[in-house]
């Protein structure tokens, strides 16, 4: 999955996209907070069951946030849901329009917490935010942790209008835009799989020709934390608007999103 991020006008995409851990504990006062575990990857449930940040329900990459069918070829790794099927998981989860969803990951964001936050802005859902530095660092803000399950406040289907209301690219566009001067594809895998050095995951090594690789780690500084908002500006701000933004499934890619954001 490909990303078009032409949108920097648009100003729900960008409201508080992150949230640090040193103000979560002022979550506990407020009404109406969705607090979402997106750890992922085989023993993600496991490690939710064993402990997770008090109250968070757990969502998975695989097969909530993802529409994987038999064949890769069908839409790659990861592929979006249907808006509607994500409108009934948001339900489940208990969030509504009001709600002020704050998702975490172990991956600094870069896994299924980014993914989760873009799905939420695709759909026009306003608070939504990303804690900075992820579960490790809610803990070690002192942020209350449990076991076992949780229960969320079911409440009916998200509320849509149409589609995905950020857009999404696809490869016949890529195409047709990567080796333009007026136009950036980037490639956020890191460096080596860009080169074609090693393939740890897809069948093809390489990248798009034309595409230039800004890897999603270079956002976050040595301890593992976004880099300030003026870093970022000064780093991606050249680029311009005509930016398409792609990983290998259409997971970390959303981590460059949320550093836009930021």
């Amino acid at each position: 999955m490909a990303i078009y991020c032409g949108i920097f006008n648009q100003n729900y995409f960008f409201m508080n996209a992150l949230i640090e851990p040193r103000e979560l504990n002022n979550l506990l006062e407020k009404d109406h907070v969705v607090l979402v575990d997106a750890r992922s990857g085989p023993e993600a449930k496991t490690k939710f069951a064993a402990q997770h940040l008090k109250s968070a329900l757990h969502v998975d990459l695989e097969n909530e946030l993802s529409d994987k069918k038999s064949d890769a070829a069908e839409g790659g790794r990861h592929p979006l849901p249907s808006p509607d099927d994500f409108a009934l998981l948001l339900g489940k989860l208990g969030i509504d329009p009001e709600s002020n969803v704050v998702i975490y990951d172990d991956k600094n964001g870069a896994n299924a917490a980014a993914r989760f936050w873009w799905m939420l802005k695709a759909i026009g859902h306003k608070n939504a935010q990303v804690i900075n530095g992820g579960f490790a660092a809610a803990i070690g803000a002192g942020f209350p942790t449990a076991d076992g399950e949780e229960k969320s406040d079911q409440t009916n289907a998200y509320p849509i209008t149409g589609g995905w209301l950020l857009p999404l690219s696809n490869m016949k566009e890529v195409e047709s835009v990567s080796e333009k001067k007026d136009w950036h594809v980037i490639d956020v895998r890191e460096e080596y799989r860009y080169n074609g050095e090693s393939e740890p995951i897809d069948l093809v090594a390489g990248h798009i020709p034309g595409a230039e690789n800004i890897p999603y780690l270079s956002n976050l500084d040595e301890s593992g934390w976004f880099k300030s908002p003026e870093d970022l500006k000064e780093k991606y701000a050249p680029l311009g608007e005509q930016v398409i933004v792609h990983c290998g499934s259409g997971v970390t890619a959303c981590h460059t999103l949320l550093a836009f954001a930021h």
